[in-house]
């Protein structure tokens, strides 16, 4: 990158990005805030200084950098950041999770809502998906790289270890996959539902390039997405091991899987608002 990240600038969209999620799974008393809260980091440094696009949006992505969101409960994060970023306006986040929205519960590509190119949710599918793309700029000759996301809790799904051995064979070095390693899923701790074990080491196995970060300081991420990047082109698809706290930026929900998929009341509402600094405006 040219010019240096504007480290102020980003925190203000992140506390932004923060108050939509928790605003927008009060309104419809449905959604996950807990692991949007986690990544919100990962989405606005992607969105806002790492990744080269167009917001006017084609599905094609051809020529730019393109992202796909695998654990795709984690929607309210992808929403907010997509409409802060200018690819549809604010004020339809209101809609979320209700009737005939474009902002369903889990992303979906019937609507057509911008910046969405896969729908997602399925745990583990996203990968393969994001490798396939990877694949056809190379046949393109489109030098842009291809940003996957997955949760730590959908490493137990096989399909993920089989892309992960295709992407390996056949050199996707333009890929640049994140787990997001809360230590957190639906039924609690990681470690007691079951343990993935030394996940560096695995991938490696499998002929990965991996990096590890803390994903909620900026810095350090945008640090490791850059060098992530400068790595394309070496032979090997990249993983980044990005440790993130389930629920951060709101005190109450930090740390526990329990704000997995449950919105916050009246009265937890106003308590986190009241953590997060409205920075840009609420829609």
């Amino acid at each position: 990158m040219s010019n240096p990240p504007n480290l102020e600038n980003l925190q203000n969209i992140c506390s932004q990005v923060r108050r939509d999620i928790v605003r927008m799974v009060h309104a419809v008393n449905s959604g996950h805030p807990g692991g949007s809260l986690g990544c919100t980091e990962y989405f606005v440094a992607l969105y806002n200084y790492v990744m080269k696009y167009d917001p006017s949006f084609n599905m094609e992505g051809k020529n730019e950098d393109v992202f796909f969101l695998s654990n795709g409960h984690i929607s309210p994060v992808f929403y907010s950041t997509l409409a802060r970023a200018g690819f549809f306006d604010t004020t339809e986040l209101a809609t979320f999770r209700k009737l005939d929205s474009r902002l369903q519960g889990h992303p979906a590509t019937e609507e057509g809502l911008p910046g969405i190119r896969i729908a997602s949710g399925s745990l583990g599918q996203g990968l393969s998906a994001a490798i396939g793309v990877a694949l056809a700029k190379k046949l393109n000759e489109d030098d842009r790289n291809v940003f996957v996301l997955m949760g730590d809790g959908e490493q137990q799904e096989g399909q993920v270890w089989e892309a992960a051995m295709f992407a390996a064979h056949n050199k996707v070095d333009n890929l640049i996959a994140t787990i997001d390693y809360n230590g957190q899923q639906i039924d609690g701790p990681l470690e007691e539902v079951n343990s993935l074990g030394n996940l560096k080491a695995k991938y490696e196995s499998f002929g990965w390039d991996v990096l590890e970060c803390n994903g909620n300081e900026l810095k350090e991420l945008i640090e490791t997405l850059e060098a992530a990047r400068s790595k394309s082109g070496n032979g090997k698809p990249i993983m980044i091991l990005m440790t993130t706290e389930m629920g951060k930026g709101v005190d109450f929900m930090e740390g526990t899987h329990k704000w997995h998929g449950v919105a916050p009341n009246d009265e937890q509402l106003a308590d986190a608002l009241s953590q997060l600094e409205e920075t840009l405006g609420d829609y």
